[in-house]
């Protein structure tokens, strides 16, 4: 959803790709940046405890930050014409280990575990969150291999997971279980999204079908 706005948001930093690239920081150097930002986060959800909520703010500073880095990347890589394939597939394999280590820090604190629902079922549902995260990545990867465009399909593609994990971070500072609703809220969207993005791909290929059969 939010990817449809990536031309507006890649002209709104058009001033901080050239900053960017005057300091002599290429794509993969931003992705590298940007990586080791989202592992500050993971860390830091993982010390998060009840009584110390207020790390909440910093791991989605960092957080932020590292989805900063994830969007600045491209705008630099595109801008300046140095978009590679190994650039493409390094960013997105570091999104995965980025995505995959924000709940496993939530996971290892057991911030989930303050909800209604208490501990056991807290990691549940963050253990879902995260394989249905790597779905919805993972059905997008599969599509463009046989050739079906998957951007902006579904509810919840990254930028929208990582939006409602910050915003349930940052209430969860002021009430805690807000964090365990928010990730259990991105659960749900991974799922719908991955069943959205299988529909989508039996539609386009079963176009292709026809498409094929009425030249044959």
């Amino acid at each position: 959803m939010l990817t449809q706005f990536k031309k507006k948001i890649q002209e709104m930093l058009q001033t901080e790709a050239k900053i960017a690239h005057k300091l002599g920081l290429t794509p993969n150097s931003i992705s590298a940046i940007g990586f080791i930002l989202a592992i500050a986060s993971a860390v830091t959800y993982a010390l998060t405890t009840q009584g110390s909520s207020w790390l909440l703010l910093l791991a989605t500073f960092f957080m932020l930050a590292s989805g900063f880095c994830d969007t600045m990347d491209g705008i630099v890589a595109r801008t300046y014409q140095q978009t590679t394939a190994f650039g493409g597939f390094f960013d997105s394999v570091l999104d995965r280990f980025a995505d995959g280590a924000s709940y496993a820090g939530i996971i290892v604190a057991g911030l989930c575990g303050f909800a209604f629902w208490g501990a056991y079922w807290g990691t549940i549902v963050a253990l879902s969150a995260l394989v249905a995260s790597m779905l919805v990545s993972y059905t997008r990867a599969r599509a463009e291999v046989i050739g079906v465009k998957m951007e902006s399909v579904g509810i919840a593609e990254r930028a929208e997971r990582m939006l409602i994990l910050a915003v349930a971070s940052i209430i969860g500072f002021f009430w805690l279980p807000a964090l365990g609703y928010g990730v259990a809220l991105i659960a749900a969207l991974s799922v719908v999204t991955v069943l959205q993005r299988v529909l989508h791909v039996y539609r386009e290929l079963k176009k292709e079908k026809a498409a094929i059969a009425k030249t044959a």
